[in-house]
């Protein structure tokens, strides 16, 4: 895995973060490049791990997945041993080391209820380290935030490689997977740029059909492509979680604003006394000052907000990562 990218790598990187499976073709047009220059370095990045491509199911079309982002309080001595056994959780996305190094952030998608309860009804309360936690449902993700490029793209650049995403939807039905489905979906989290030829072999079917079959997917939001790498390649030294409070008949409005905007990686609504959570990812600190005063301080319906920022990443999309601070600046 590369410790640092020069600009050309860095605007490539930036490029699949907005679309994924872009083909070089398509990425080197939009840069300006050639595309043997592409095909040339993004076999590099993806070969030394700098780059994966995968694909994170929208838990809104799979009926039993209870999305919960969770807080917990942890003894700092012990906070590294919680971190890594949430990480090697199967059901966990993002688990990350916040404030002063005494509370863990993750992401579940838990299998149903009965898994919920015995996360929070039993294993959480069973686990010495752990202090105390809270639990927030998230009852709608803003994909906006998904075409986050640390502005390495020009909005021009961004608008040919990646339109603007669909809004979310609540009038689509939930997802029954097909066997094909399934294959895909697994064979996609675990290259997201995987041939057609390659997903129907593993599905068991023809590459037209898995054409098909991944483009119905994608077109109905069932899954979210994404490429994950370290964010201080791209010159993000600096990130955040913000927990916000906002008034509910305001919180549409706040997020698709909170959403847009360039320093912001994930954006959603849940439940509990914060009910917007917000990554956001920034060159520096004064960056992040600047876009709590500039971005979020104009926003009359904001009542509260909580800053934690990130010391360390232990899983990210997936991947577990081995347990480095954040670069701070």
């Amino acid at each position: 895995m590369r410790q640092v990218l020069d600009e050309t790598d860095r605007r490539i990187a930036a490029a699949l973060v907005a679309s994924p499976r872009a083909s070089w073709r398509e990425v080197a047009r939009c840069l300006g490049l050639s595309e043997r220059t592409v095909v040339r370095r993004v076999a590099l990045l993806y070969a030394d791990g700098t780059l994966r491509a995968t694909v994170v199911r929208n838990p809104a079309r799979f009926p039993h997945l209870i999305p919960i982002a969770l807080r917990i309080r942890c003894r700092p001595n012990k906070i590294r041993q919680v971190a890594q056994a949430l990480a090697r959780r199967s059901d966990t996305v993002w688990v990350d080391i916040l404030g002063g190094g005494d509370e863990i952030s993750t992401i579940f998608f838990l299998e149903g209820t009965e898994t919920r309860n015995n996360l929070l009804l039993r294993d959480l309360p069973a686990t010495d380290a752990v202090g105390s936690w809270t639990a927030h449902t998230l009852l709608r993700v803003f994909p906006t935030a998904f075409r986050w490029t640390a502005g390495l793209l020009s909005p021009a650049e961004l608008a040919e490689l990646a339109p603007d995403p669909a809004p979310p939807t609540t009038s689509a039905p939930s997802h029954t997977p097909l066997d094909v489905d399934t294959a895909l979906i697994a064979g996609l989290t675990e290259d997201g740029r995987a041939t057609y030829t390659d997903l129907a072999r593993r599905a068991g079917t023809t590459a037209l059909t898995a054409r098909r079959r991944f483009e119905a997917l994608m077109k109905s939001q069932v899954l979210r492509l994404a490429t994950e790498l370290d964010l201080a390649l791209l010159g993000a030294q600096t990130e955040a979680l913000l927990w916000i409070s906002v008034r509910p008949g305001a919180l549409q409005e706040t997020a698709q604003t909170l959403s847009a905007h360039p320093h912001v990686r994930f954006c959603a609504a849940t439940t509990g006394p914060a009910n917007l959570v917000v990554a956001v990812a920034a060159a520096n600190l004064d960056a992040l000052y600047t876009f709590l005063t500039d971005a979020v301080g104009p926003l009359e319906a904001v009542t509260a907000i909580d800053t934690t920022p990130l010391l360390a990443t232990v899983k990210r999309t997936g991947l577990i990562r081995p347990l480095l601070p954040r670069h701070r600046s």
